[in-house]
């Protein structure tokens, strides 16, 4: 895998900025990776936020809501691959290298998945679906919201991502999970249940 491409030139200054101010706290958070027991507990967390946990959670609610769940894991979906455009779209065009690319002093606890940071995909997917199994099946909060703050968490630990990868992917996780219940609050595909 080549892991160098030239930064866009109005994104590098802004990129070389951020990752100085932040380099403190991602180093003191990495270093936590360096624990056997540490590092295990969150790359099964990562691995678990590539779809994993997601998938199981996504099969459970035809079972627990019939043909409601059904259509709830139809909008899931959408918005997922929508994040997934998003972010895929985001890091090609802004190309924000990863924090154990750009130092000697961060350690990559595990393989990243994709070239670039910026936005983190695992947060950005992470908060869309933990906010839409919420809406769609409420005592789901209880489990995806610790969820995915570990997984935020583990991306900043593993040198995966700098603390604004995570928090931008949150954000715009967020914003369409948000804009999703806001054009179709009953859920995209309610009007198809029987």
């Amino acid at each position: 895998m080549n892991l160098s491409k030239t930064l866009p030139v109005r994104s590098a200054p802004l990129f070389s900025k951020a990752d100085r101010l932040e380099l403190n706290l991602c180093q003191r958070l990495n270093r936590m990776g360096a624990y056997a027991g540490i590092r295990l507990f969150f790359r099964i967390i990562s691995r678990l936020g590539d779809g994993v946990f997601w998938y199981v959670l996504a099969l459970l609610l035809p079972l627990l809501l019939g043909m409601e769940g059904l259509a709830a894991l139809g909008h899931i979906t959408v918005t997922g691959l929508i994040c997934v455009a998003v972010y895929s779209q985001l890091k090609n065009r802004l190309v924000r290298q990863r924090p154990f690319i750009s130092w000697a002093t961060i350690r990559a606890h595990t393989a990243p998945l994709d070239l670039y940071s910026f936005p983190s995909g695992h947060t950005m997917n992470a908060v869309n679906f933990a906010v839409l199994f919420s809406v769609f099946y409420p005592p789901l909060l209880w489990l995806v919201l610790p969820f995915t703050l570990l997984v935020g968490l583990s991306r900043v630990i593993l040198g995966m991502h700098y603390p604004t990868d995570v928090l931008v992917g949150a954000v715009l996780g967020l914003l369409i999970a948000y804009s999703s219940l806001l054009l179709w609050p009953a859920g995209m595909f309610a009007g198809m249940v029987l």
